[in-house]
């Protein structure tokens, strides 16, 4: 029944109207002044975190697949890659927008100044190419195992982006959705590394 559900024409419309309501809550309480009382860092930060989330979900989904059989959720992947990478330049083109001023001389300056900017910004451009290399059309282009071999340095992405995180959280104190997302990364590296040594 899952199955056929996931194949179903009405499920990419609602994957896509899903994944962009984070989005679309958060642009909205920003133009109507719901975000509290700093809204530029609660954007910022909010965009960031679903950057996060929505990472560990593309993980996801390939063991979800083995572990289930659903191997419809496979189309999915893509989708969610493809909305990572756009939640991620959402997230840097707010704090380059809100918290810089769009002054690409101070931009240069703080991210090379502050490591955890550093680091995030590294793990956005570093999505650039699996980015661009998200249709059928690249995947031919290169070659199937070209083409895994670059996608796979998604899971840097994901410990970039967790140290990142970490060092945002490092400032309050405040670790406790840093070891949730770091077990979580964890959990997934385990299991594709355990699939790379048996050769799968």
């Amino acid at each position: 029944m899952v199955q056929r559900w996931l194949l179903h024409p009405a499920a990419k419309p609602v994957l896509w109207l899903l994944l962009a309501a984070p989005a679309a809550s958060l642009l909205w309480r920003g133009f109507h002044d719901a975000l509290g009382p700093n809204p530029a860092e609660a954007l910022i930060r909010g965009l960031g975190d679903w950057t996060l989330r929505l990472l560990c979900l593309t993980l996801l989904v390939t063991p979800l697949r083995t572990w289930t059989g659903w191997h419809a959720l496979a189309r999915w992947r893509r989708s969610l890659g493809v909305t990572t990478f756009l939640y991620g330049t959402l997230h840097w083109l707010a704090y380059a927008w809100l918290d810089q001023g769009l002054d690409w001389a101070a931009l240069v300056h703080d991210v090379a100044k502050r490591p955890f900017i550093l680091v995030g910004t590294a793990a956005w451009l570093a999505m650039l190419p699996l980015a661009a290399t998200s249709f059928n059309a690249a995947i031919r282009a290169m070659g199937g195992r070209r083409w895994q071999d670059l996608h796979k340095t998604v899971y840097g992405i994901a410990l970039a982006g967790l140290l990142h995180f970490f060092w945002v959280k490092a400032g309050k104190n405040d670790f406790a959705e840093v070891a949730l997302y770091g077990m979580v990364i964890l959990g997934l590296l385990t299991w594709r590394w355990q699939r790379w040594r048996i050769g799968n």
